[in-house]
């Protein structure tokens, strides 16, 4: 995919000039680890983001950062929808999806959006972690594609005749 190339190339020249804890290259390499996730390259994600992303981002930004959280955020999504993940890999993703929820409260407040969609992930990966445990223990480790969140999936109610005869 060109602009995943074009993605890349941007985030290496941000390192190269501003260097790796410069705001902006933090901010290009989140928004390449927002397409990695999209096209389902989780490891990749998981790999720029644990080893280059979230430290420079704690060293320059801090831990209660907006786009520190928005890091840990798309790591704990790589986790969770990478479809060779684990029940450590979903434990480790609501332990993250914790911590963000706990700061963004004591940061930017209960009612905030980005705190509001933490926990609404959160809930999900919950939901997940629920699923995982009750499978037995004989079956493969990875949770079966069915039992995964779809985001942005808006079920349509019934639509009521409003003649009345």
């Amino acid at each position: 995919d060109e602009s995943l190339v074009l993605k890349r190339e941007v985030f290496a020249k941000f390192v190269a000039l501003l260097g790796a804890t410069h705001e902006r290259t933090i901010l290009t390499g989140a928004n390449l680890t927002v397409s990695l996730n999209q096209r389902k390259l989780f490891g990749e994600t998981k790999t720029l983001v644990r080893d280059k992303l979230l430290p420079a981002a704690r060293r320059s930004l801090g831990a209660d950062h907006d786009l520190t959280l928005k890091l840990n955020q798309n790591l704990s999504a790589a986790l969770q929808l990478s479809p060779e993940h684990t029940r450590d890999d979903l434990l480790e993703a609501q332990t993250i999806m914790q911590d963000v929820i706990q700061r963004r409260r004591r940061v930017f407040g209960p009612a905030h959006p980005n705190t509001l969609r933490a926990e609404a992930a959160e809930a999900t990966l919950s939901r997940m972690r629920q699923v995982q445990r009750r499978r037995p223990a004989f079956e493969s480790t990875p949770i079966a594609a069915s039992t995964r969140p779809v985001f942005h999936q808006h079920r349509r109610r019934p639509t009521r005749s409003r003649d009345h005869h």
